[in-house]
């Protein structure tokens, strides 16, 4: 147990450095890792996923409150975005964590693979979204939240990738987007991380330390180590040369997306 637990702090280390170099959100990194090291560990196939979804979700609850009073000490939280869109992210990411249960190991792991090759794309085009509209009102927000939930604990992550766009295309200054997603990453993380626990209340297989589908060491090893890595992942921002580095990681990305899905077959 203590090599397992080491190995999970190593990887909290790693996630923390690159949420804070490339400003990437710990799940892209957390939920493949997991799925690794859970497949080294003999886990059952059959609850694999879920555990990596639900222990990243957990994980999330800590570094996006961190994130989010950093953030907010800037002034780069629009909290008025965040009161309308927050029911619709609490229940899209509750409903997304029940839909989750019913889907297998090998659904969810072919998504998330997927979901990399965005994410790769996205990093290596540099593509943004044109500012062409302003921020919706509260029902159009409450649909909004509820897809971004929704997708955001099918893949284990809090849910900056799809928010930083949206917020952008409504005419959002970058920086207030980026700390507004951060707001927005707690309430998703809150609430998949009670879906995976309530979902995975009373499956069979599950390992030893496991409250529902978030695995206790897991969350702990990486937490302790991504909370100080994190802040100095930011420091090495101002000194490496960003660009090219997020270009290797959607290279990196793109791998394991592949190998994801090519585990499929």
């Amino acid at each position: 147990m203590l090599t397992v637990f080491i190995t999970y702090m190593l990887m909290g280390a790693l996630a923390g450095v690159l949420a804070g170099l490339l400003g990437i959100g710990g799940g892209l990194v957390i939920v493949p890792i997991l799925y690794f090291c859970f497949t080294k560990q003999g886990i059952p196939h059959d609850v694999m996923m879920h555990l990596a979804l639900g222990t990243s979700l957990a994980t999330i609850i800590f570094t996006s409150i961190s994130s989010c009073m950093a953030h907010n000490r800037r002034g780069a939280v629009r909290w008025d975005i965040l009161k309308t869109i927050v029911v619709g992210i609490l229940i899209g990411t509750f409903v997304g964590t029940c839909i989750a249960s019913y889907l297998s190991t090998n659904f969810l792991k072919g998504f998330f693979g997927v979901f990399l090759y965005y994410v790769s794309y996205q990093m290596i085009t540099g593509k943004k979204p044109k500012p062409s509209r302003q921020v919706p009102g509260t029902t159009p927000m409450f649909g909004i939240g509820n897809v971004i939930g929704i997708f955001s604990s099918l893949v284990g992550i809090g849910g900056g990738t799809l928010s930083v766009p949206f917020l952008t295309w409504c005419n959002v200054p970058i920086h207030t987007a980026i700390g507004t997603a951060a707001a927005i990453g707690l309430p998703i993380a809150l609430s998949g991380t009670a879906g995976y626990i309530y979902n995975g209340l009373g499956v069979a297989n599950l390992p030893e330390w496991s409250v529902g589908y978030v695995y206790l060491p897991a969350l702990l090893g990486i937490v302790s180590m991504s909370v100080i890595t994190a802040p100095l992942g930011a420091r090495l921002a101002h000194s490496l040369p960003v660009d090219r580095l997020k270009k290797v990681f959607a290279i990196l990305l793109f791998v394991v997306g592949t190998r994801m899905l090519w585990s499929l077959f």
